[in-house]
């Protein structure tokens, strides 16, 4: 399982209404093409651009973009996260 839930913050949400990005922690050993496949075959919707980051806490964090410009705001909404 490479994705382990979504990092709901404060900037987090800032990003996703302004950029429609969401951020997600992930396996540290995670490549950005597993997250991209995993994020696609979980939620049906194509991913365009992902870009990690280590946190201050040693986990890793996913920003992942999505063609579909509502596609960030469904997804948190099935999640039951919106």
């Amino acid at each position: 399982m490479v994705l382990k839930h979504p990092y709901v913050t404060e900037k987090a949400m800032m990003v996703l209404e302004k950029e429609n990005k969401l951020q997600f922690l992930v396996d540290r050993n995670a490549t950005k093409n597993q997250i991209k496949r995993e994020i696609e075959r979980a939620f049906e919707q194509e991913v365009t651009r992902i870009s990690t980051s280590m946190t201050m806490h040693g986990e890793k964090k996913a920003t992942i973009s999505f063609s579909n410009e509502k596609a960030a705001e469904e997804i948190l909404s099935r999640l039951g996260i919106m």
